[in-house]
């Protein structure tokens, strides 16, 4: 029997495939991603991206709104072409194999796209039967995700009547309906109070732990990058500027940060930082808007002194000083010069217009 001629898919993905870089793949990788691109007009969201996530991790995509981590998450998810570069996702390439993608992921996006008119468990048993879980486990699976979600209450209501944060853990259980081997998370925890976020995390940490799922998970909680990610990826403008474990960056700053906020203007803060550079056991010192001079010391009782003595020196009024352990704060703002801001934080930003950068 002659092989049936090609179709005009066939030509389209022959023809993707030999226009796609070839980089080198590693079919052991659960994410990976070479040059990853994408621009929106003259709007560069995402600049460059090169992504290797093992099986298993957590891997925490850290930012402010409009760093470029949501962007990143519809390019992996299929949900964006990208403008250049190339990725794989459970080993297919988001390009030319989206279908086989989609069936590996569970993805929660920041929009959940939830039907008002139906109730929590209508929901949940439609995505089980559209993603083919056994009818016979169904009914288990739809109450033990409710009760994760803590929704088990509120199940036959219409989703209609539910808070933004119900929605939200709602969406998050319609991802997990069928226990996928890698999740999407963009920002999960974000309007959720902090009972919710918590048990949220326990979940996560469960089912990588037990089940080895592997997460890829964006937030601009600090905590919550520090708490799950077994690696962190610092995103900003478009680029990943620092990336390790938790404690790897951390060892990246000094032990010790030293707070002081100098009165004056521009010119007196650079004069500040000018005379306490040169200090001894000194490795940084920036001046930050939210907290003053943010001094980075191996020995910051040691230092302490020197900064008291070195303002009086060059006449410079002071107050707020305190002596702090580094933090993933810390590792942001030296990686970035800013920080997330209490906003951000709070989830309290703009959500970005549909399809565009975030």
């Amino acid at each position: 029997m002659s092989s049936r001629p090609p179709t005009i898919a066939d030509r389209l993905r022959d023809e993707l495939i030999a226009a796609a870089p070839q980089h080198d793949r590693d079919a052991s990788l659960a994410i990976q991603a070479s040059g990853l691109v994408k621009h929106f007009g003259e709007i560069h969201a995402v600049n460059g991206i090169d992504l290797r996530v093992r099986p298993g991790q957590v891997f925490g995509f850290l930012g402010q709104n409009g760093s470029g981590k949501t962007t990143t998450v519809r390019m992996l998810t299929t949900l964006l072409r990208p403008t250049a570069g190339e990725a794989t996702v459970a080993g297919f390439n988001v390009l030319v194999d989206d279908r086989q993608v989609r069936r590996a992921i569970g993805v929660a996006l920041q929009e959940a796209g939830l039907d008002i008119l139906q109730t929590g468990r209508e929901l949940l048993r439609l995505q089980s039967r559209l993603y083919n879980v056994p009818r016979g486990e169904i009914e288990d699976r739809v109450s033990h995700l409710l009760d994760v979600v803590d929704l088990s209450e509120d199940a036959d209501r219409r989703i209609g009547g539910y808070s933004g944060g119900m929605q939200r853990r709602l969406d998050l259980a319609s991802a997990l309906v069928h226990s996928p081997s890698i999740i999407f998370l963009d920002e999960p925890t974000t309007g959720l109070d902090p009972i919710s976020r918590q048990n949220l995390w326990d979940y996560i940490v469960r089912l990588n732990r037990e089940d080895g799922v592997t997460f890829f998970l964006t937030t601009q909680y600090l905590e919550e990058a520090d708490q799950l990610c077994d690696e962190i990826a610092i995103l900003d403008a478009g680029e990943i500027v620092q990336q390790g474990t938790p404690d790897g960056l951390k060892s990246t700053v000094s032990a010790d940060v030293i707070y002081v906020q100098v009165d004056g203007d521009e010119e007196a803060q650079q004069l500040a930082v000018g005379a306490l550079l040169p200090l001894p056991n000194i490795e940084d010192a920036r001046w930050d808007f939210n907290e003053g001079i943010a001094i980075y010391t191996r020995s910051g009782h040691d230092t302490l002194p020197l900064v008291v003595r070195t303002l009086d020196d060059h006449e410079l009024a002071f107050s707020n000083l305190r002596l702090a352990r580094a933090t993933l704060d810390d590792v942001f703002f030296k990686a970035t010069g800013h920080r997330i801001e209490p906003g951000d934080q709070a989830g309290q930003s703009a959500q970005p217009a549909q399809g565009g950068p975030a």
